[in-house]
C-alpha cells in the first residue's frame, strides 16, 4: 500500500526549488523542530535558518538549506516560502566557512558600524550550512 502524501512547494525569492508529493518534511520552526505529515493541522509559522529534510514518495530523501522564511500548512498542500533556499548538494563549503569566519571576526572585533544582530544571523546561517554539508557527506 502506498504511503500517504501531501503536495509540497519549496520556493525562494529567486526560484521554485521543489514542487511535488512528499510523505513527510522536517523543518526548524521558531518554536523548535517540526515534523509535517499528510493530514497535519493548518499552520503558519516562521522558520529559522537550517535544513528542510523532505522525504518524497517511495522514501527518496532530499535536503534543502533555507535562510529563514515561513512555513504554511493547508489541508491539501504545504509551502516553504524561504528568504533564500538552496539544494543541499549545491552548498559550497568554502563559502560557508568564509562566511562563518567573517561573522566571528566581526563579533570579536566590532567596528563603528557593527550590527550584532546581523553578524549573529550570518553566523547562524553559516553554521547551519556547514552542518548540512557534513550531513550530506555522512549520507
Amino acid at each position: 500500500m502506498a504511503a500517504m502524501t501531501v503536495h509540497l512547494d519549496v520556493v525562494s525569492a529567486e526560484q521554485k526549488l521543489f514542487s511535488g508529493l512528499v510523505e513527510t518534511l522536517q523543518v526548524t520552526g521558531s518554536e523548535g523542530d517540526l515534523g509535517i505529515y499528510p493530514g497535519h493541522a493548518p499552520l503558519l509559522t516562521a522558520i529559522k535558518p537550517g535544513m528542510v529534510r523532505v522525504v518524497k514518495q517511495f522514501g527518496v530523501e532530499e535536503l534543502f538549506y533555507v535562510a529563514g522564511g515561513m512555513l504554511e500548512v493547508q489541508p491539501g498542500a504545504v509551502s516553504v516560502l524561504a528568504d533564500t533556499a538552496v539544494r543541499a548538494e549545491d552548498l559550497e563549503e568554502a563559502q560557508a566557512l568564509a562566511a562563518k569566519k567573517a561573522a566571528e571576526d566581526a563579533i570579536a572585533d566590532p567596528g563603528a558600524d557593527f550590527e550584532y544582530a546581523a553578524a549573529a544571523i550570518q553566523l547562524a546561517e553559516a553554521i547551519a550550512q556547514l552542518r548540512i554539508i557534513q550531513q550530506i557527506r555522512k549520507g
